[in-house]
């Protein structure tokens, strides 16, 4: 998969949190029999280097379970976590096994986790980021910043541009 239409579609299906990587599915509706495969992993999880080899484990799980695992004419995404690049390869293996089995399993309604535990009906906890705050303009130019105060005369920006004798003139150094 390689347009971002089709992760968020995924994105709408059904997950499958594991300590390695989150696993998305999603059955499409189209008569594709492919079994197509997406991989994200975000820069909080490392540099370049750690992220590109973080990639190639995830394609190489895919390629050795999901033609005999994977349903046909579905979506998956594969997220990386930030344990994951340290994982054994063989617990990776077992995890992405046990996702998809989860995934796999007919649905108990829409108040059960696949796991079969009943959810809450209150929102996520750690799902959703905190809401953002609002932050005044950081601009780098020689504007009024935080130290300004209606109705007072701005301060000099150096001590080099002018400085203040103590009956309130102006005078050069």
């Amino acid at each position: 998969m390689r347009k971002r239409a089709d992760f968020l579609a995924c994105n709408r299906g059904r997950r499958q949190p594991m300590p390695g990587f989150v696993l998305l599915m999603r059955e499409r509706k189209d008569d594709n029999p492919a079994t197509r495969l997406g991989i994200t992993v975000t820069k909080k999880i490392g540099g370049a280097v750690v992220r590109n080899r973080m990639k190639r484990r995830f394609r190489a799980l895919a390629r050795a379970i999901l033609p005999h695992q994977g349903i046909s004419g579905t979506d998956y995404v594969l997220i990386g976590r930030a344990g994951g690049v340290e994982r054994e390869y063989s617990s990776l293996v077992k995890e992405l096994e046990k996702a998809l089995r989860r995934l796999q399993a007919p649905e108990t309604g829409e108040n059960h986790t696949s796991s079969g535990a009943k959810r809450s009906h209150r929102p996520p906890s750690g799902d959703q980021p905190p809401p953002r705050k609002s932050h005044a303009h950081k601009g780098r130019g020689k504007g009024r910043g935080a130290g300004f105060q209606a109705g007072q005369p701005a301060k000099p920006h150096s001590a080099d541009n002018a400085t203040l004798s103590p009956d309130n003139k102006t005078s050069q150094p």
